[in-house]
């Protein structure tokens, strides 16, 4: 009879119970991390903001400007307003998403192209004061041109009393982490005078594309 090695049968036993415990803790580990980047994400999804237009029975918005010109916004709807030296610009919005959205610049597309790019982040123009929307709420972006030696002045002035649809993106951010949208928003001219807002696009700047 062959005597058992209790020396190497108590090496291989060791080196069983080591790997289990290896294998164990991978696993622990893979689990810990999936969880993490779970949370993380709900995280995320708890602090991003969405703009979209306002209902049209939302109340409207009072919107002003440095020069105290004043304007009545209605609920989904927009002014585009051409004076001599200033062209105003506003728009009803509504933050559908659970973050406080911070609102960063506006560009103006005069000839809507419809890209399905944004315009470059050095190209937006920064807004002069902080507008914030809380969540689900209502609130407004507002922007003016009041340069008349700008290219961007006449082509305003030429589809706002033409009138045709002009396209605006906003740049906007949550409050904590300032994760940027781009939101691309349509501005449509209607028979009685009036302007309806639309939205065509969202793209995340800082995160994974929403499609």
């Amino acid at each position: 009879m062959l005597a058992t090695d209790w020396v190497t049968v108590s090496s291989i036993a060791t080196a069983a119970a080591t790997l289990v415990l290896a294998l164990a803790t991978f696993a622990s580990v893979r689990s810990a991390n999936r969880a993490a980047r779970v949370a993380e994400r709900s995280l995320l999804a708890g602090l991003r903001p969405l703009l979209m237009p306002s209902r049209p029975d939302d109340p409207p918005q009072k919107v002003g400007f440095a020069d105290e010109r004043w304007f009545l916004v209605p609920g989904s709807g927009a002014i585009c307003e051409v004076a001599p030296e200033s062209i105003y610009l506003a728009a009803a919005m509504r933050n559908v998403g659970s973050g406080i959205a911070v609102l960063h610049g506006w560009y103006l597309d005069t000839e809507d192209t419809r890209s399905n790019e944004h315009v470059a982040l050095d190209d937006f123009r920064r807004l002069t004061r902080d507008l914030y929307i809380a969540p689900a709420e209502i609130g407004f972006w507002q922007g003016a041109l009041r340069d008349p030696s700008e290219p961007v002045f006449a082509q305003a002035r030429s589809a706002i009393e033409a009138p045709r649809r002009i396209a605006v993106e906003i740049l906007y951010g949550d409050v904590e982490l300032g994760r940027r949208v781009i939101s691309r928003f349509g501005l449509s001219p209607r028979d009685d005078g009036t302007w309806l807002v639309t939205v065509a696009r969202h793209w995340n700047v800082d995160g994974a594309a929403p499609r």
